[in-house]
């Protein structure tokens, strides 16, 4: 285990590079790309040489971010000055990235999750962020630069999605100051909400009802599951991409706790994703499963089984915690 150090740190060995890749999570999500391109464009207008590399295409929902920032080109520099892994602080969270990842000089994580722990050469964590872009929005005047109205959307971005649009727990008087601020300097909040969460395809909706027509509740009423199959994504046109929100559909049900939502991604790769309104400890849940996450919206994979074999499963270990 190494040390968790502090954002001076962090920035001194940014400033020190010239070549400085950035690795969102895969199934990168509005915190984990909004986190990126703002550091990225931050190191860049720093005279950095700077990319945030990617795996699989952008979510529909968050690719306006990418102004040429994201890519997925192998002929990056061979040996980075420091390669930073944002929003996640493990290789298994980019695996197609990995190789590239570890030839970087000097390893870096920036991440706010309370299931990570500090395990390169240099770590800044703080589980008391609400967003990692909070992390960045504090970073970024260490640089030597100033936050201007498309840094600071991307910011935005991500606070507004890790917190689930200020109604999430972790939202604090930090992150309502830092997105007055944003506004302040030029941020257009009201174009971003449309983009966000007004900019839908039909084919998205379509799969959404099936979803929520095909949840089952258990454990007395206070959790609910449902699935997302190949079979359904073929049927309305839907991808699997479109779907974030439909766990916080699920749990927003009156009187359910926990809402559980399986993702088949293949037929025997299972994503999980957990949405709690109290009580549940989503994130120490997932972390047992391999995944991790926050308090309240976490999840994790399971290989090597079939989605009804997954679902007959989480009923039953879930019926007993919240029992």
């Amino acid at each position: 285990m190494k040390k968790n150090n502090s954002l001076e740190e962090i920035a001194a060995a940014l400033c020190a590079a010239h070549t400085v890749l950035l690795f969102p999570h895969v199934s990168v999500d509005g915190d984990a790309l909004g986190s990126s391109v703002a550091l990225c464009a931050a190191l860049r207008k720093a005279g950095k040489t700077a990319h945030v590399v990617i795996e699989e295409e952008l979510p529909d929902m968050v690719s306006f971010l990418d102004r040429g920032y994201c890519t997925e080109d192998p002929a990056l520099p061979a040996r980075p000055d420091v390669c930073v892994c944002v929003d996640c602080n493990e290789y298994r969270r980019f695996p197609k990235r990995k190789a590239l990842f570890g030839s970087g000089a000097l390893a870096m994580c920036i991440d706010h999750h309370k299931t990570s722990a500090p395990l390169l050469d240099l770590n800044h964590i703080d589980e008391g962020a609400a967003a990692t872009a909070e992390i960045i929005y504090d970073l970024i005047p260490l640089l030597g630069v100033g936050i201007d109205a498309e840094i600071g959307g991307a910011l935005y971005v991500g606070i507004v999605t890790d917190t689930g649009r200020f109604q999430y727990s972790n939202t604090t008087r930090k992150t309502h100051l830092i997105a007055a601020e944003l506004h302040t300097i030029g941020v257009r909040t009201s174009e971003i909400s449309i983009l966000l969460y007004q900019n839908e395809r039909m084919e998205k909706r379509l799969l959404e009802s099936r979803i929520l027509g095909e949840a089952e509740r258990f454990a007395n009423g206070r959790a609910v599951i449902s699935c997302i199959t190949q079979k359904m994504l073929k049927e309305t046109g839907g991808r699997l991409d479109e779907t974030d929100g439909v766990a916080e559909a699920l749990r927003d049900i009156r009187g359910v706790e926990l809402a559980c939502l399986l993702k088949e991604k293949s037929a025997r790769t299972i994503k999980v994703s957990l949405r709690s309104k109290r009580d549940f400890d989503a994130a120490a849940f997932s972390a047992e499963n391999g995944g991790g996450g926050h308090a309240r919206a976490a999840g994790f994979t399971v290989t090597n089984r079939s989605v009804a074999d997954v679902k007959a499963l989480l009923m039953r270990q879930l019926a007993e915690r919240l029992s």
